[in-house]
C-alpha cells in the first residue's frame, strides 16, 4: 500500500510555463485542471487569508448543492481566477503542495493559463488592455500639455466621476500623476554611457537600470534617488538606449503574444549590455521578477533570456552583495529613526531574504520593522470598480501595522503597494520608498 505525503520538505521548483502548447489553451483540459486544483486547495484551505481569490473559491464551494468543488459551476471558475494577480505568495509561502510534491499545485501559473484562455477567446475589457498598455498610457500621458490635462482631470472630482462611468476605474482609488519630464529626459547623458566598474564578488561594479514603466512615467524621483546612491558608491550608472514595458501587466492580463513583443525589444539590449559587462538593476520588484522568473519559464531554452536572468538584481540585493565585499559605503550622515516597510510580494518571492532591511539597518541609529502581507495593489487591480473593496480589504492589515508603529517614515519597496497603504493611511504622498531613505540617510 502506498501512501501520500502530506505536504514537502523539498525546496519549491517551478516547471516551465508550456505557453506556445495549443493545450495549453484547451478550455476542457484547463477546467480539469482547475477542478483538479481547486479541489486540493478546497480541502487545504490555507491560504485564505492571503487575497481574494481564495475565499471567492471556497464561498463557490460553501454554497454549492454538493458542499465539494464539483457542485460548482464551471462557468463560475472565473470569478476566482479575476481575482488572483499573481503575487506567488500562496506558491511560495503558503502552499504544501507545490512540485516536487506528486500533486504538482501551482496555483499562480494555472491561474495564468486561465487568463490566458480567457484573452484568447475575447474575454477581456477593453479597459483591461488599456490599463496594461503602460508604454501606450505613458506616452501619451507624457506629453507636456496632455500630462497636465490628464493630471488635472484625476485630481478633479468631476473627472474621476467621468474615468469611473467610461472606464470603471473606481472614483475613490489612488491613481498616479504622470510627468512630461521622464526619467529618460532627466539623465539623457546617461543613455549608452559607456564605462568601467571595479567588480566585488557576483557584480560588476556598472549598473545598467532598467527604468520601468512607473519609474520612468509615474515617479521618475525613485530612480533619481538609486543614480544618487550608486554613483555615491563609486558605482557608474547607464540607461537602456531603448526600452519597454517589461511585460508584467500584459502578463496579469493573460496576453502572452504581447509579453513576447515585449522580450523581442528587452532581451537584445539587456543581452548586449550583460556582453559589455554591465549588470542589470530594476526600481520595481515585479519587473526586475519578470526577468528573474517569468520570462525565463516562458523561454527555458532561450540562452539570451537565461543570461539576462543571471545578471538581473533587486536595488538592495545587490548592494548588499556590495557590500558583503567591503564595496558599500556605511559614512552615513544622519539616522532614519524608526523605518517600517512593507516587503513587497515580487520581491519577496525572488527568494533573497530581506535586503532591503538588512541595508537600512547599516544606519546607525535606526531600527527596522518590516511587515510581510500583501497590499493588495497589483498594478491595476486596486483601481478596478469591481475590485477596489477587496483591495482595501486586503491592505487594511497593513495600513493598521504602520499606524500601530508611530514610526518616523513608511513605505514599501514597491512604490505602487507605498502608495496604497498611504492611501489606506489617508495619508496620500506621505510614504518613502527604501531608497529615497538610504539617499536620505546618505545626506545627498
Amino acid at each position: 500500500m502506498t501512501t501520500i505525503r502530506e505536504g514537502s520538505l523539498d525546496a519549491p521548483i517551478r516547471h516551465a510555463i508550456d505557453w506556445q502548447n495549443p493545450r495549453f489553451y484547451d478550455e476542457d483540459a484547463l477546467n480539469a485542471e482547475l477542478e483538479r486544483v481547486f479541489d486540493i486547495c478546497h480541502g487545504c484551505r490555507r491560504c485564505v487569508s492571503l487575497c481574494q481569490a481564495f475565499p471567492t473559491l471556497f464561498d463557490l464551494v460553501d454554497e454549492s448543492a454538493t458542499l465539494e468543488v464539483d457542485g460548482v459551476d464551471k462557468a463560475d471558475y472565473v470569478k476566482v481566477v479575476n481575482h488572483c494577480y499573481l503575487c506567488d505568495l500562496c506558491y511560495m509561502t503558503k502552499c504544501p503542495y507545490v512540485p516536487p510534491h506528486e500533486w504538482n499545485v501551482d496555483f499562480p501559473h494555472l491561474m495564468l493559463r486561465a487568463k490566458a484562455v480567457q484573452y484568447k477567446h475575447h474575454k477581456v475589457r477593453a479597459r483591461d488592455k488599456l490599463l496594461s498598455s503602460t508604454d501606450l498610457v505613458g506616452t501619451l500621458a507624457g506629453i507636456p500639455v496632455v500630462a497636465g490635462m490628464v493630471n488635472k482631470t484625476l485630481s478633479s472630482r468631476m473627472g474621476r466621476a467621468v474615468t469611473e462611468s467610461v472606464l470603471q476605474v473606481d472614483r475613490t482609488a489612488r491613481l498616479p500623476h504622470y510627468h512630461s519630464s521622464t526619467l529618460r529626459k532627466r539623465y539623457p547623458h546617461l543613455i549608452g554611457r559607456q564605462a568601467q566598474g571595479e567588480p566585488a564578488g557576483p557584480t560588476t561594479g556598472k549598473v545598467a537600470i532598467f527604468a520601468t514603466c512607473y519609474g520612468n512615467y509615474n515617479e521618475p524621483g525613485i530612480n533619481e534617488d538609486l543614480v544618487a546612491v550608486l554613483e555615491h558608491n563609486g558605482i557608474p550608472v547607464t540607461l537602456l538606449r531603448k526600452e519597454r514595458c517589461c511585460g508584467m501587466p500584459k502578463l496579469e492580463l493573460g496576453d502572452l503574444q504581447a509579453v513576447d513583443e515585449a522580450r523581442r525589444t528587452n532581451i537584445p539590449m539587456l543581452k548586449a549590455l550583460v556582453d559589455d559587462g554591465w549588470d542589470i538593476v530594476g526600481m520595481v520588484p515585479s519587473c526586475v521578477l519578470m526577468f528573474k522568473q517569468e520570462l525565463p519559464l516562458m523561454y527555458p531554452d532561450d540562452d539570451d533570456v537565461q543570461a539576462v536572468k543571471g545578471r538581473v538584481y533587486d536595488p538592495f540585493e545587490y548592494l548588499m552583495l556590495r557590500h558583503k565585499h567591503g564595496k558599500l559605503s556605511t559614512a552615513f550622515s544622519q539616522s532614519l529613526g524608526k523605518v517600517v516597510y512593507q516587503a513587497s510580494c515580487h520581491q519577496r518571492v525572488q527568494n533573497i531574504g530581506q535586503k532591503t532591511r538588512e541595508v537600512l539597518a547599516l544606519v546607525p541609529e535606526t531600527t527596522v520593522e518590516i511587515i510581510e502581507r500583501c497590499s493588495g495593489h497589483d498594478g491595476t487591480y486596486a483601481v478596478k470598480k469591481e475590485f477596489h473593496a477587496a483591495a482595501m480589504k486586503i491592505v487594511r492589515p497593513v495600513a493598521h501595522r504602520v499606524k500601530q508603529a508611530q514610526a518616523d517614515y513608511f513605505g514599501s519597496d514597491c512604490p505602487m503597494a507605498g502608495a496604497h497603504i498611504a492611501h489606506a493611511l489617508q495619508q496620500d504622498g506621505q510614504q518613502r520608498h527604501p531608497i529615497t531613505l538610504l539617499r536620505l540617510a546618505y545626506g545627498l
